[in-house]
């Protein structure tokens, strides 16, 4: 069976970003889940983003640096999805070593064969470090340091995984 997700990041409301985009949102809600790798910035972003996702259960999420320790979100969680695991966390930390630092919490967690699934650069990533694959789909509202907003759609099909990047109104 194959499954859509939805991969955010950032989204930084409402210090950095008013709202999500309509685009991004109807994403979200078309997705089967939602992944979200942290900085909501506020629990109504995190709530709205709940709603789209059509409730808790359909929303993996881990914390970001920024984020209220009111949300009570792991820093690190595994989604599994058909024969492949996801492994989430936000990458906080330098610029300098992100990649590095994201692939050995992923390897640490999920093994070698695992996903991860990191935000906190605010810029696209889809490339495989020290034999691991690491997805950073931007910041879903565009917010700075990002110049647009950015998301990915993921199709899982057993053990394959192919990922999408919209970006800018959607496209």
């Amino acid at each position: 069976m194959t499954v859509e997700l939805a991969l955010v990041s950032d989204t930084h409301v409402p210090s950095r970003a008013d709202s999500i985009p309509a685009w991004v949102e109807d994403r979200i809600r078309a997705a089967d889940h939602v992944v979200h790798a942290g900085d909501f910035d506020s629990a109504a972003a995190y709530e709205r983003i709940v709603d789209l996702a059509g409730g808790e259960g359909s929303l993996t999420a881990v914390v970001g640096n920024i984020d209220p320790p009111s949300l009570d979100l792991p820093v690190v969680e595994t989604l599994r999805v058909e024969d492949v695991a996801f492994v989430l966390t936000h990458g906080a930390g330098p610029r300098r070593g992100y990649e590095s630092r994201v692939a050995e919490t992923v390897r640490k967690e999920g093994g070698p064969e695992a996903v991860g699934v990191a935000g906190h650069t605010h810029e696209p990533l889809d490339e495989v470090v020290d034999g691991v694959r690491l997805l950073n789909p931007g910041s879903a509202t565009g917010a700075p340091p990002g110049s647009e907003p950015t998301m990915y759609a993921a199709t899982v099909d057993g053990e394959a995984v192919s990922v999408t990047l919209h970006r800018g109104d959607g496209g």
